[in-house]
């Protein structure tokens, strides 16, 4: 029983490392809601589309979050944006 338990940590300890060492593939890019204004950051490895569809696509397509978060600060600041 002993040398399962074992195995079984091992072999978790190996899935966890292999997931944390693969890079990401997700990307971003905005969305305006028409209706408000509101800018969101949205993450396209989502398999489905924001609800409901007042929406549109207010950026290109960038890598990162943290570079899809700076764009949506100079969307703020710029006025494109609402809060």
């Amino acid at each position: 029983m002993r040398r399962i338990s074992m195995l079984c940590a091992a072999a978790g300890l190996a899935v966890t490392a292999f997931v944390a060492a693969s890079p990401a593939e997700a990307s971003y890019h905005l969305i305006r809601w028409q209706d408000t204004g509101f800018c969101q950051i949205w993450d396209e490895s989502i398999p489905t589309t924001p609800w409901p569809a007042g929406y549109h696509r207010a950026s290109a397509t960038v890598p990162t979050f943290i570079d899809a978060l700076a764009m949506k600060d100079a969307a703020l600041k710029s006025g494109s944006c609402t809060w």
